[in-house]
């Protein structure tokens, strides 16, 4: 259980990167919606009247495209070295959370493959493990950005377990 004064050894939250800013978003829908108007009422004009229809459904379903990939940005992973806890908590595009707590002491961090991933694009994701158990973090992050989070999660346990800490003992 997590006190007040418990000494905080490592607190990251990561998140995926989204490079289009929301201005940028209606900047970019307003050009689309222009492009598209003007293309479909050339058709219209010269008697192809049904790509104007399909012109708007394109804006719409790049649109719906967008919102969706936003919305999947709103992922949020946490994870800390609080006192005796090692805790990752992973809050869903939904705000739905999901929370798993670790002895730091047995905790082992490294990048490993996942078996899932097809052979041509295989890339080493995040893993956390202690007893049998562990999860994938921060599957999100460019391989750099993982290789950094382990590099600094590997660290501050290291530190944890080198301090004398009572629960590190």
């Amino acid at each position: 259980m997590q006190q007040s004064n418990d000494k905080i050894w490592f607190d990251a939250t990561l998140y995926p990167h989204r490079s289009l800013s929301p201005r940028g978003f209606v900047i970019l829908m307003v050009l689309i919606s222009l492009i598209s108007f003007t293309v479909g009422l050339v058709f219209y004009l010269r008697g192809a009247w049904p790509i104007f229809g399909f012109m708007g459904l394109d804006v719409l379903l790049i649109y719906v495209a967008f919102k969706l990939n936003y919305r999947s940005g709103k992922l949020v992973e946490t994870i800390s070295i609080i006192g005796d806890e090692l805790i990752v908590r992973r809050i869903d595009h939904k705000g739905e959370e999901q929370c798993w707590a670790f002895n730091p002491y047995w905790v082992k961090v490294g990048l490993e493959f996942r078996k899932k991933d097809p052979k041509p694009i295989r890339q080493r994701h995040l893993f956390i493990s202690s007893h049998g158990q562990g999860l994938f973090v921060g599957e999100f992050l460019t391989e750099e950005e993982r290789e950094d989070v382990n590099r600094d999660l590997a660290s501050a346990l290291w530190r944890y377990k080198n301090s004398g800490h009572p629960a590190a003992v």
